[in-house]
């Protein structure tokens, strides 16, 4: 393995991944560590060239950072992000040499799952290195698949964003999920709950088919997804969908949803808010994920796992109030708390090594 540690202006240290024997080929990037160990997930993508997977681990990890900070979490912020092999490959191999690279890191970088990952992979990892959550859950502790609490945080904030930017309880709106993966298919089993009417859509329009079959949805194309007669948008996908074009065609006056990094450029949350539409920041909504992989990895019991993702509505609801009071669009709210929070140190903790 060749491990390459770097300085990047955009993070504080990159590491540049490559195993040719183990099909590894990828990134860490640490974009702080100023709270603790930087924390964020390891995905497994299609990247068309090393560059790629570079900008997107850099963007992802800055991110996390920001995440980590506005939940309180005594994390900094990283990813991992690996080039998927072209054609078979041999997985366990591939995230055993991962594993060894977090290793040598001595507890600057904690991995988890993510896009392309699974509980499964990490158990792997974890053969190589104690610094991964997302491990099989043991009674009586937090883990396993994060996905649950990630849409759990998300369902809060949507109820508080549809009060706030609708007047309206989620019983009386239409919400249109884009992608129903984990996260997604959790959130429209929730909504479902909340008697919110659904309209779902994915790339495998099979899963799109299975989930409205389960909880009464309409399914629309992922092309018509954006434009549909929605109250609420929910981004559960990929990140970048709302840019110029996508905001002009959108209909739905608020946004909540998982994806990360859902704004193409900053200037497209000037857009949304121009436009009168409510955005809830996506690092601050969906943090679920991250709160039960710090709860696994810091000891936590499960109760306070789940206390701390119930107040992400709440979370959120600062966000808003401070957006209100300073006159700023919800995401430039957002950066300047979770900059503020990381600057202070508040919630400092050593990394664990």
């Amino acid at each position: 393995m060749v491990l390459q540690v770097q300085d990047d202006s955009l993070v504080d240290e990159v590491v540049v991944l490559k195993d040719a024997g183990a099909g590894l080929d990828g990134v860490i990037a640490i974009h702080s560590t100023v709270l603790g160990p930087g924390a964020g997930g390891c995905r497994l993508w299609h990247y068309a060239d090393g560059d790629a997977a570079f900008a997107d681990a850099a963007r992802l990890a800055e991110g996390m950072s920001y995440k980590n900070a506005m939940a309180g979490l005594p994390l900094g912020g990283a990813k991992a992000v690996l080039r998927r092999p072209q054609g078979d490959f041999d997985r366990v191999a591939l995230f055993r040499a991962f594993g060894r690279a977090v290793a040598r890191l001595n507890g600057r970088y904690v991995t988890a799952e993510d896009v392309g990952t699974s509980v499964a992979d990490m158990e792997v990892v974890a053969g190589e290195t104690r610094h991964v959550a997302g491990l099989p859950q043991l009674a009586g502790r937090p883990g396993g698949d994060p996905s649950p609490h990630t849409a759990l945080g998300v369902f809060v904030s949507m109820a508080h964003a549809a009060r706030r930017g609708l007047g309206r309880e989620l019983s009386e709106c239409t919400v249109a999920i884009q992608g129903v993966g984990h996260v997604g298919e959790a959130l429209a089993h929730l909504l479902h709950g909340s008697g919110a009417r659904l309209i779902v859509a994915d790339i495998d329009s099979d899963r799109a088919a299975c989930v409205a079959a389960a909880t009464g949805a309409e399914v629309a194309s992922t092309s018509q997804v954006l434009a549909a007669q929605a109250d609420i948008f929910a981004p559960c996908a990929l990140g970048a969908v709302l840019h110029a074009e996508s905001i002009e065609a959108l209909r739905a006056r608020v946004v909540c949803g998982a994806a990360n990094n859902q704004l193409a450029t900053p200037a497209d949350g000037a857009r949304l808010a121009q436009r009168g539409i409510l955005y809830a920041p996506d690092y601050v909504v969906n943090a679920g994920g991250i709160i039960n992989v710090a709860g696994e990895y810091l000891g936590w019991a499960p109760e306070e796992v789940t206390m701390r993702v119930e107040a992400t509505g709440a979370r959120l609801a600062a966000v808003l109030d401070y957006a209100e009071a300073e006159d700023v669009p919800p995401h430039v709210a957002a950066d300047t708390l979770a900059r503020a929070a990381i600057a202070a140190g508040r919630v400092r903790t050593p990394v664990l090594a």
